[in-house]
């Protein structure tokens, strides 16, 4: 249920997008098993002036291909499995998408359940978590 948003550079191409898009399905599969077919990814890109990424905050070394990830998942997921999925996305994005771990930034926004609709208007995790 976790939903991507990436906020990229100018200038990734949609082979670059789509390998972004796989590695972040994959991440949620690897570090909290949920079905591939759980996949929800946006990606954005943005010119001159639109990242605003300060280059050494926090002891990184980021390059201008740095990138800003929100996610929304549920706000039941206990601080392991955040920890287990930002270090398998970070892995990841590095392998299949050439994204340095450095330039990647990572914002989880808890969200109740009850708050996502998989279509039809249907409130489906209304009722609790989802059971995988």
């Amino acid at each position: 249920m976790p939903v991507f948003h990436f906020h990229v550079p100018r200038g990734f191409d949609v082979a670059r997008k789509h390998r972004i898009a796989d590695a972040a399905n994959q991440s949620l599969v690897d570090a909290l098993g949920i079905p591939e077919g759980d996949r929800f990814v946006t990606i954005t890109e943005h010119g001159p002036g639109e990242l605003h990424i300060h280059p050494t905050f926090m002891g990184m070394q980021r390059s201008e291909g740095a990138v800003i990830v929100d996610i929304l998942m549920g706000a039941h997921r206990p601080l392991e499995q955040k920890k287990q999925l930002f270090a398998t996305l970070a892995a990841l994005l590095e392998q299949q998408a050439g994204i340095r771990p450095d330039d990647l930034f990572i914002a989880a926004i808890p969200v109740p359940n009850e708050n996502f609709s998989f279509g039809r208007g249907l409130a489906q995790l209304a009722e609790g978590a989802p059971k995988w």
